[in-house]
């Protein structure tokens, strides 16, 4: 037995090292004789896959990730022990890649730059944006991929508003959003790193929304919205929830990106592990340990249930010169699922609490594609589609 998977072993590394589909044989059901009265080759396929018969040959190619396709008649004239029949039975490369002329850019090892922003007083969008390039200056040297800033990290900005409503206030520093977004983007290019901004107020026809911009490193831009605002959120600044969320193609492969509370909506990031994400990117703002805790738990829970990497980056420090930003509480992190290519405790790695800093911290999208298919648990398989769904309700339609 032991012989025997060694073969097959070695028959798979062979098909993943010549970047072949998978392999295909026909296997013999040996002890299907002493059903052949009572079941077709079909019943008893599957009464041997759910294990109330035993096949010593189709049980051990089950073991192996061979499925059966196909029945195959008069598969070996004379074998009266199997009727003559067999299964053609199938195993796929999960690592196959289609050839193609055009030259495939993404990256299977990807680096993740994560600012835990300080909170502190600037003069204008200059002061803030000189703070900004210092940090990516820091991650693009060290070749990250991506550099992920906070939810409202350009709230020092509305010190000079606070003579103001907070809902007015927030308004004047929508007025800088446009700026900040090129900013980031002439950044991204400079630096050749893929930056996530975070997020920033934004007024689309008089409406409020807390908004962020993926900038590429290749000039292209594309933005993202906050789909559930919270109760604080709405009452003091009118913020309205948006209705865009979906995945990203990068030069690393698919991502998403959800800000703060909408983490806490499962539903949100399992549509986007259905579209392909292998990261998920949050950006928050949380002025507690619980409001932490929360957000925290919550993308961790979503690493394991959709089988992808978050990354978390949140603001610390205080802003007593500006209503309703007064502290905040943050630890970033990167999370993981809990299997074994895996950290035991789904952390693969986390900042200081409380402490301005970078975190860096590479991740194999290989590693998932691995769980997917050979995971203790199949969390995205498994799922009882026969009994439950998901549906989006809206296509994604562009604002702006």
């Amino acid at each position: 037995m032991r012989l025997g998977r060694r073969l097959y072993d070695y028959r798979k590394e062979l098909c993943e090292k010549l970047n072949l589909k998978g392999i295909f044989f026909g296997g013999r059901i040996p002890n299907y004789h002493q059903y052949a009265d009572t079941l077709s080759p079909k019943e008893y396929i599957k009464k041997v896959k759910l294990r109330e018969i035993h096949d010593q040959v189709l049980n051990f190619q089950l073991s192996n990730d061979f499925q059966p396709i196909k029945i195959l008649k008069g598969y070996l004239e004379g074998d009266k022990v199997s009727k003559e029949f067999a299964v053609l039975l199938r195993w796929d490369n999960i690592y196959f890649e289609k050839p193609s002329r055009r030259v495939v850019r993404t990256k299977k090892v990807i680096r993740l730059g994560l600012v835990q922003w300080q909170m502190r007083p600037y003069k204008n969008v200059e002061d803030l944006m000189e703070q900004v390039t210092y940090f990516v200056d820091s991650l693009s040297g060290y070749k990250s991929d991506f550099a992920l800033f906070p939810e409202f990290f350009n709230a020092p900005l509305m010190a000079a508003y606070n003579h103001l409503s907070e809902a007015d206030a927030i308004r004047k520093l929508a007025d800088h959003t446009k700026e900040i977004v090129q900013e980031f983007s002439n950044l991204s290019i400079s630096y050749n790193i893929n930056i996530i901004t975070g997020s920033m107020p934004e007024l689309i026809d008089e409406k409020l929304y807390n908004v962020g911009y993926l900038c590429r490193r290749d000039g292209s831009i594309e933005r993202f919205e906050k789909i559930h605002v919270t109760p604080d959120e709405e009452r003091i600044w009118g913020l309205k929830g948006g209705s865009n969320f979906k995945t990203f193609k990068t030069d690393c492969g698919k991502i998403g990106i959800l800000i703060c509370y909408d983490v806490e909506f499962p539903e949100l990031s399992r549509l986007l592990a259905d579209e392909g994400m292998d990261i998920l990117f949050v950006p928050f703002l949380t002025d507690t340990q619980s409001g932490f805790s929360r957000v925290r738990h919550c993308a961790q829970a979503r690493a394991i249930e959709n089988e992808c990497f978050v990354a978390i980056a949140g603001s610390v420090g205080n802003l007593p010169n500006v209503h309703n930003m007064d502290i905040q509480y943050a630890q970033s992190m990167v999370l993981t699922p809990c299997d074994f290519p895996f950290p035991t405790n789904g952390i693969k790695s986390e900042a200081t609490p409380n402490t301005e800093m970078i975190l860096i911290s590479d991740v194999d999208v290989d590693l998932l594609t691995e769980l997917h298919n050979h995971g203790s648990v199949k969390n995205l398989k498994d799922r009882r589609k026969d009994l439950y769904r998901l549906d989006r309700q809206v296509e994604v339609k562009e604002k702006g």
